[in-house]
């Protein structure tokens, strides 16, 4: 089983797109995929909506989603969604193995 986490950061002026930028270049984005558990990481930009950006990770199980949550970049994430005055929405889904 497998947890997917649909992220909807929204704010004003691109500042979704400069976040999603910062991320890439300060190397969160490569140190979250580089952590145990960690399937997948990637940003889209939805057509229909140029202020929202999502982020689609997934997690091997629920226990490497908490160890993730308690990780120092969890710090640095928030610090740059306050930075960048972001609202987000969040998804979760299980993904079952037959």
């Amino acid at each position: 089983m497998s947890l997917i986490i649909n992220i909807y950061y929204t704010g004003e002026n691109g500042s979704a797109k400069k976040f999603a930028e910062e991320m890439v270049l300060n190397g969160i984005v490569d140190r979250v995929r580089a952590e145990k558990g960690n399937l997948r990481y990637n940003y889209f930009f939805p057509m229909n909506d140029p202020e929202t950006v999502l982020l689609i990770d997934k997690w091997e199980s629920e226990e490497a989603l908490v160890e993730h949550h308690k990780s120092p970049m969890m710090k640095e994430i928030a610090e740059l969604r306050e930075k960048y005055h972001l609202h987000m929405r969040v998804e979760k889904f299980v993904e079952k193995k037959n």
